[in-house]
C-alpha cells in the first residue's frame, strides 16, 4: 500500500526552562508545588520498608473511565503502546502491528471499521471516524484532544480550544493532549504551561525529539529547562527520563497526577530538510523507550512518520511491512524487541515504585511483586558509560540477581553491593532479584 501522507505541525525545536525543586522561577512570575499536595506523597511506605514515588495508580487509574476499564485497560499486564498516524486498512495490517507490539492507535484515516479494531484487539484515541464507532465500540476507549495546541495557538485561545474539545468528548472516555516542549520552557508563561497540562487532561504527553532534532547540536547551545540538559548529555537517552521528570513536576502543581506519556520516534523527528541531522539508531530507541519509563512515563507514543533525509515514509511500520529492504528495518526491529520486554514485565511496572538511591551517576527504578525485587536501571546521562555499582536495600535477602533478556546473573557481595558494565549511554539492564 502506499503509505498515508499527513500534515505535520511545524516548530520542533524549541528552547528550554529552569527551575528550582519546588518553585519554578521565571522572570514576573513564580510557581509554587507543594510536594505534600501530591498524591501519594512520598512519606507513604510501601515494600521492603521503603517510601513510595508519588503516582496516579497504575492500572487501576484506568476503572475511572468505563470505556477503558472494560477493554482491559485496568488489567496490571496491560501497558499502552501507541502508534501515531498509523493507517491500517486490514487484519494483516493490524496483526503485523500487534506483532511489533503496538496495541493502540491515534490517527487513522476515516475509512476504517471499527470491527477490525475489535477483531484485533487493538484499541482506538479519537473521535468517531464513522458510523461504525459508537458507545457499544469496544476499541474506542479515548478521546483525542488535539496536538501540540500550546505551539500552534495563543494561550487563551489554545486553552478556550481545548476546553471546547474536552466538552465535546463522548462519555465514558479518557481525554488526551500532546504538547510541544514549550510547556516546559519559560518562553510561556508556567501559569499558561500548567493550564494546559493539568487543566484539560485524563493523560498528558511532551514530544522533543533528541536523538533527531538539531538542537543538541545548535551553536550557541541555549538550554533554559525546568530541569537543565547539558549540551554534552542532550542527545542521549537521558534526555527522554528528564522530559518524564519535568512534566512530571509540571503535572503535579494541581496537586493531583495523571498518567504521563513519552513520544520517541521510530526514525526521524524532523520535518524540514535544512533540519535534518541524522536518524535515531536501533539502541537508542530502545534506551529512549526505557530511560521513560524508568522515569515514570505510562505509555509509549511512537512518532511513526519520516519527512527528511534519504530514508523517508509517511508510515514507518507500514513501510516495515511491504517495502522490501526498507531503510528503517533495524529501527522497527528494535521497537519490537523493547515492546516485547514491556508487555512481559507490564505486572512490574504498573506497580508503585519505591524511593531508593542505588548510587551515583545512575538512573533507577525499584520495583516488588510476587517476592522479587525488580532494579531497572542505566546511567545517568550526566557521566561517561563504563561500570557502575550499586547498593542494594538491606531488606533484599537475595545474593544473585538474574539480568532478563541477557541470559546471565550478577553477584551481589555480602554488604549488597553489586557492580554492572553499561558500555554505551543507551544501555539499559533489568535485574530481578529474590527477596
Amino acid at each position: 500500500m502506499t503509505p498515508r501522507t499527513m500534515t505535520q505541525p511545524a516548530n520542533w525545536s524549541r528552547s528550554l526552562l529552569a527551575v528550582v525543586f519546588g518553585t519554578v522561577l521565571v522572570t514576573g512570575c513564580t510557581s509554587t508545588v507543594k510536594p505534600e499536595a501530591l498524591v501519594d506523597p512520598p512519606s507513604k511506605t510501601g515494600a521492603l520498608g521503603l517510601p513510595l514515588v508519588p503516582w496516579e495508580g497504575g492500572s487501576g487509574y484506568w476503572k475511572k473511565f468505563e470505556k477503558a476499564d472494560r477493554a482491559g485497560w485496568s488489567d496490571p499486564a496491560f501497558f499502552p503502546i501507541v502508534a501515531w498516524y498509523d493507517s491500517a486498512s486490514n487484519a494483516s495490517e493490524i496483526d503485523f502491528d500487534k506483532k511489533l507490539g503496538i496495541n493502540t492507535y491515534i490517527g487513522m484515516p476515516d475509512s476504517l471499521d471499527s470491527q477490525l479494531l475489535d477483531d484485533g484487539g487493538m484499541y482506538w484515541i479519537g473521535g468517531a471516524l464513522n458510523e461504525t464507532f459508537t458507545s457499544k465500540t469496544t476499541s474506542w476507549v479515548g478521546y483525542f484532544l488535539d496536538d501540540e495546541v500550546d505551539g500552534r495557538f495563543p494561550p487563551e485561545e489554545g486553552k478556550a480550544h481545548l476546553a471546547s474539545r474536552k466538552d465535546a468528548a463522548p462519555g465514558g472516555l479518557f481525554s488526551y493532549a500532546n504538547f510541544t516542549y514549550m510547556v516546559l520552557e519559560n518562553d510561556l508563561d508556567p501559569r499558561v504551561s500548567s493550564a494546559y497540562v493539568n487543566d484539560y487532561t485524563d493523560v498528558v504527553s511532551v514530544d522533543k525529539y533528541w536523538y533527531s532534532i538539531p538542537h543538541c547540536s545548535a551553536e550557541p547551545y541555549r538550554d533554559v529547562s525546568l530541569l537543565p540538559i547539558e549540551q554534552e548529555s542532550c542527545r542521549s537517552s537521558s534526555s527522554y527520563g528528564t522530559v518524564m521528570k519535568a512534566l512530571r513536576q509540571r503535572d503535579a502543581e494541581d496537586g493531583k497526577l495523571q498518567p504521563l506519556w513519552q513520544f520517541v520516534e521510530n526514525l526521524g523527528g524532523t520535518d524540514q530538510p535544512q533540519n535534518f541531522s541524522g536518524y535515531i539508531q536501533a539502541a537508542q530507541i530502545q534506551g529512549a523507550v526505557m530511560s521513560s519509563i524508568i522515569n515514570e512515563a505510562r505509555g509509549i507514543v511512537y512518532f511513526n512518520q519520516s519527512f527528511s533525509g534519504p530514508c523517508q515514509s509517511s508510515n514507518v511500520f507500514r513501510s516495515a511491512q511491504v517495502v522490501p529492504d526498507f531503510c528503517g528495518q533495524q529501527q522497527v526491529q528494535a521497537v519490537k524487541q523493547v515492546n516485547q520486554r514491556i508487555h512481559r514485565l507490564a505486572p512490574v511496572i504498573n506497580t508503585q515504585t519505591l524511593q531508593w538511591d542505588f548510587g551515583d551517576d545512575t538512573s533507577t527504578m525499584l520495583k516488588v511483586l510476587d517476592g522479587y525485587a525488580y532494579l531497572f536501571s542505566m546511567t545517568d546521562g550526566q557521566a561517561r558509560p563504563g561500570t557502575r555499582q550499586f547498593q542494594w536495600p538491606a531488606s533484599v535477602a537475595g545474593r544473585t540477581a538474574e539480568v532478563l533478556f541477557e541470559s546471565r546473573k550478577v553477584t551481589i557481595d555480602s554488604d549488597r553491593q553489586m557492580s554492572d558494565n553499561f558500555p554505551s549511554e543507551s544501555t539499559y539492564h533489568i535485574y530481578k532479584v529474590k527477596i
